[in-house]
């Protein structure tokens, strides 16, 4: 009787399959790249702030969630470190890199499910703990940080609010700026903008005194010169009305998460395979 052939296997055959190293590989090049230029905009844009006002408050974790420079650097430095591990695990078939690398996607793809999960259940909750949490953070620095400021002002432009929780345009009262008892010309106001007509068609210039005065009307009369409405109540508005957009979205995020995932835990089994056969 004829004992079978064994399966002769080539000297240079391998497990390790070119086609996903080298996309694991590409990908979290790109990642890698723009990792480095958010470090690159977020230590530009502290050092021009470092000195324009001379100093930076840091006092306490809200301080560093509201910088907006530093929040640039940290994520930039996530991104930075999470492509490199990938980029090198990858093509230098570590792994040890692989493994941290597919970790800790796995716990940031968790992550976003959990608050994503968490603001399709409890959205009243979690706009609650907005106003209470950030609020009075937010409101008081807006003059003491000018990258909070914009994006303050482009915020409440953008989705024509003033203010951020339920109280509206009456947040702007906890600012020693706009506050009715301050002795500044901004009193009982609020930033241009909250205006619904800031600029001045025919000069095309801002008018930035359009909201002085406001917090002594009622919302009915404030309503006429200014958006009213707190942005976060906006804003849970707007995220209502785009749900159907912002799901779609967020699925394809999440299913290309999770084929990283799937790539680099197969390479990581064709990996162990291949160190088998040379052990044997």
């Amino acid at each position: 009787m004829h004992q079978p052939r064994r399966r002769r296997v080539s000297h240079n055959f391998t497990y390790v399959s070119a086609c996903g190293k080298y996309m694991i590989f590409l990908l979290n090049f790109l990642f890698w790249l723009l990792g480095g230029l958010l470090i690159a905009i977020g230590l530009y844009a502290f050092v021009d702030k470092w000195q324009t006002i001379g100093s930076v408050k840091l006092t306490n974790i809200y301080d560093v969630f509201l910088n907006i420079s530093l929040v640039l650097i940290i994520m930039g430095a996530i991104i930075f470190i999470m492509s490199f591990t990938g980029c090198i695990g990858a093509l230098r078939e570590n792994t040890c890199l692989l493994r941290f690398y597919s970790f800790f996607l796995l716990v940031f793809f968790l992550l976003e499910m959990f608050i994503a999960v968490a603001g399709f259940v409890f959205p009243h909750r979690m706009q609650s703990l907005l106003d209470e949490t950030f609020t009075d953070k937010i409101i008081t620095t807006y003059r003491e940080d000018p990258d909070l400021q914009n994006l303050i002002d482009f915020g409440q432009k953008k989705f024509q609010c003033c203010g951020l929780s339920h109280s509206g345009f009456m947040d702007w009262s906890k600012n020693e700026y706009f506050n009715c008892s301050s002795p500044s010309v901004e009193s009982c106001g609020v930033p241009f903008s909250c205006c619904i007509n800031a600029t001045d068609i025919s000069s095309g210039l801002v008018n930035i005194m359009c909201g002085y005065g406001v917090q002594k009307h009622t919302p009915a009369e404030a309503g006429k010169k200014i958006y009213t409405t707190g942005c976060v109540e906006e804003v849970r508005i707007w995220l209502e009305r785009n749900l159907y957009t912002i799901a779609c979205v967020a699925l394809g995020v999440a299913l290309a998460q999770l084929f990283v995932i799937y790539l680099s835990k197969t390479l990581e089994g064709q990996i162990d395979l291949q160190k088998s056969r040379w052990r044997t």
